[in-house]
């Protein structure tokens, strides 16, 4: 499948000027880094993410995320988590100039690969599989490391608000990973139908709230989650395979392939999504607690007092983060 660009929609004069000043200032960033190289670069990011980003007002949303998840920490072990959190945010930053060096083939490979076997264990199968993990260390890289390795399928995406930028990272992310990449919503969603169903696979991150989801338990807290994952592996049979990537250090990484997740269906669509669900958030918070700091704590992953989400008991209007997955009750329509 020959895949295009989406062009950058119609938008007011002021829309114009204000995402036209954003990817100005984005770009030049961007330029600034190419300069620097990637180790240069990297190290530059991670000085910027421990001295402005940890000064920024989201460093207290991390503190409240991390102090309810680590009742037992204290203040200086909280305070360390995300000043490495932010080192990593900046590295990763820094790090899209350079995305081209970021491969694990090559006489200097940059990405170092554990379990490998289990994909193609997988693969061998016939199903498809469903690749599920989080925002760690630099996200990005898992699908290149996916693509190199020879993986066929999609990625999905959530558009960036700004579409300049949106659009250079849709092909960053097309040249480098997967040429299929999925733009959360209903096209969407039908595109990872006809891959899941041709034994394909499909890469995406599960650890953001969404208010289409479902309450499931997230480090002792309910957090609004995404159960088209789920929903998918049930209805098509596809093997939900968990992956992470860990900086080892400055731009160096290693991706790990978890044993995929066992899961006995009962038959009750309901019932099976809503679990299958709490399971992979089990295996995402477990990934996460093997080393927190290279998590993005300040995300508004837990839902706040008063907030009133937007969700049926049934399950039968969630979305892969709005993307337009609906499952019906009997676990039968897709729309």
């Amino acid at each position: 499948m020959t895949q295009t660009i989406a062009p950058i929609p119609q938008m007011k004069l002021s829309e114009k000027l204000r995402y036209g000043a954003e990817a100005a200032g984005f770009f030049t960033l961007i330029g600034l880094f190419r300069i620097l190289g990637l180790d240069g670069a990297s190290a530059c990011g991670g000085f910027l993410g421990r001295n402005v980003f940890y000064r920024a007002s989201a460093s207290t949303r991390a503190r409240n995320n991390l102090r309810a998840a680590y009742p037992e920490k204290t203040d200086a072990e909280i305070e360390a988590i995300v000043l490495e959190m932010w080192d990593n945010l900046g590295r990763t930053v820094a790090e899209y100039a350079h995305l081209e060096k970021l491969s694990m083939l090559g006489p200097d490979p940059r990405i170092e690969t554990a379990n490998m076997h289990l994909t193609d264990e997988a693969r061998a199968t016939g199903k498809g599989v469903l690749f599920v993990s989080g925002h760690f260390a630099n996200w990005e890289l898992m699908p290149f490391a996916a693509t190199q390795y020879g993986i066929e399928g999609g990625e999905v995406y959530r558009p960036l608000n700004n579409p300049t930028i949106d659009r250079w990272m849709v092909r960053q992310r097309m040249t480098y990973g997967p040429k299929d990449q999925i733009a959360k919503g209903a096209q969407g969603t039908r595109r990872i139908f006809t891959l899941l169903r041709g034994g394909k696979a499909i890469l995406l991150l599960v650890d953001q709230k969404t208010n289409e989801g479902v309450p499931a338990p997230f480090f002792g807290r309910d957090a609004m989650t995404t159960p088209a994952p789920a929903a998918l592996a049930l209805k098509l049979g596809a093997i939900v395979l968990p992956a992470s990537l860990e900086r080892l250090r400055g731009s160096r990484f290693r991706m790990t392939v978890h044993p995929p997740l066992e899961f006995a269906a009962t038959g009750d669509s309901e019932r099976d999504t809503l679990a299958l669900t709490i399971r992979i958030n089990e295996k995402i918070e477990e990934l996460v607690r093997r080393r927190p700091s290279q998590w993005l704590w300040i995300h508004r992953r837990w839902p706040k007092p008063g907030d009133t989400p937007r969700t049926r008991r049934g399950l039968d209007a969630q979305a892969l983060g709005g993307a337009g997955v609906r499952v019906e009750r009997d676990g039968s329509s897709l729309t």
